[in-house]
């Protein structure tokens, strides 16, 4: 039976939240999910919703509002990663949680799904306002996370910092005889305090392994690719460098502040120092700048959208030159797009695959923090790249299989191996 169709309107102005379910619900219906999984699976376990105050260094007050979302553990503990961001809201992290439990059921690791955030923007905050910001919201979290239960992770806007102090404040805060376990309440610390080697570069070093492996099914590589890439803080930068390191060259980068271009290549290193000391790619020297517009229109053979949801829409969707989007982003093709694409023989590399190595490297984190072990960086890059690969694997089988399109083989994958572990262990009582 041919799935639903819920993305016959042509517009773009389905919710990212309503969009994430009506995927669910159309793949579900593909593969024949019974009512009662369904009924699972459509709804988080959990909501919470924080309110807290903190103090500001003028000395006065601001309440903010923060999100953990655990939306399923069948496959084990909560999982997902903490966005410090304007646009965090309830909608947008239940939506992003999903994505979660599928993502870790089709890359196959015992994980579930979970995702947080606080709606405010880091760079208007000093640093000892973004700690006690952390700190506030990790208290107001309380028992809801723990090394066992729920484990947050960086996300945009956070970093290793942010989590260094989750974890610090968690430590002081719980009652466990095991003080030790709570370095892995968190995942993403920096390395002295138990983060892994390769997990900041994580996200994008399975970009490059998920990449690598859509090329060889037509046997291409990496090397003389023309890349563009929207979005360039944690994954879009060490995307490019490890594509550039390959033989790639980055012709474009856009992010907040603006694009710019270099049809020789730009250097992705000298550009992320430059992000680093004024704050976005607009100005680097030795490249042109482009309009938001012409950015979608550069000439290249792969499009990585590496920033926020909903970013390639039906505006610019029929402006896109590259044979390849690659979704290193979580949702940032709208349904009405992705069919635009599509129908023009663009490949869509769908988001629940490609962006999967920072969760993969964040369970390696944890274990090696079960085990109070430290694995050298080429380790965690062979089993990253083992289980990116295998996970490709089980995706194009079901494509195949099912006549789908990749990003409905993704969820198929995900929904069948839900769908099995609830089979086995039914619903207590």
């Amino acid at each position: 039976m041919p799935p639903i169709d819920p993305f016959d309107d042509t517009s773009d102005d389905l919710p990212f939240y309503e969009a994430t379910q009506l995927r669910f619900h159309s793949v579900a219906e593909l593969i024949g999910l019974d009512d009662s999984h369904r009924e699972i699976l459509s709804a988080p376990k959990n909501e919470l919703i924080v309110n807290f105050p903190v103090l500001l260094d003028d000395g006065r007050y601001r309440r903010f509002t923060g999100y953990r979302i655990q939306h399923n553990n069948i496959l084990g503990p909560f999982k997902g990663g903490v966005r410090f961001h304007p646009s965090v809201s309830l909608d947008e992290v239940k939506a992003l949680a999903a994505l979660m439990t599928f993502k870790c059921a089709l890359v196959d690791i015992p994980f579930g799904g979970a995702k947080g955030g606080i709606t405010f923007s880091p760079a208007d905050h000093s640093r000892g306002e973004l700690e006690r910001i952390v700190r506030r919201f990790t208290h107001a979290l309380g028992a809801n996370i723990g090394p066992e239960h729920d484990m947050p992770a960086p996300d945009v806007g956070s970093d290793a910092q942010a989590m260094v102090w989750m974890m610090d404040t968690y430590a002081n805060s719980s009652h466990s005889p095991d003080r030790t376990a709570a370095r892995r309440v968190v995942t993403g610390k920096t390395i002295e305090v138990g983060g892994s080697l390769g997990r900041e570069k994580a996200t994008g070093q399975g970009v490059a392994f998920a990449l690598e492996h859509h090329l060889a099914e037509t046997g291409r590589i990496v090397r003389d690719m023309t890349v563009s890439l929207q979005g360039y803080g944690n994954v879009g930068s060490h995307t490019a460098r490890i594509l550039a390191a390959d033989g790639a060259v980055i012709r474009a980068v856009a992010d907040h502040t603006g694009a710019v271009f270099a049809g020789d290549g730009l250097d992705p290193h000298k550009l992320a120092a430059w992000v680093h000391e004024h704050g976005g790619v607009a100005g680097f020297s030795g490249a042109e700048p482009l309009s938001a517009a012409d950015f979608w229109r550069v000439d290249v053979d792969i499009c990585i959208p590496a920033a926020l949801e909903r970013q390639i829409t039906s505006t610019n969707a029929p402006d896109i030159a590259a044979s390849i989007v690659v979704e290193a982003a979580n949702g940032p093709v709208t349904p009405t797009a992705e069919r635009i694409l599509l129908e023009r023989g663009v490949e869509v590399l769908p988001d629940l695959l490609m962006n999967a190595g920072g969760v993969i490297v964040s369970y390696f984190e944890w274990v090696q923090n079960k085990a109070s072990e430290k694995w050298p960086v080429t380790e965690v890059d062979r089993r990253l790249r083992t289980l990116m690969w295998a996970a490709a694997d089980r995706l194009l089988e079901t494509r195949d299989r099912l006549g789908c399109t990749r990003r409905d083989a993704a969820y198929a994958v995900a929904l069948d191996r839900l769908r099995t572990v609830y089979e086995q262990r039914g619903i207590f009582p």
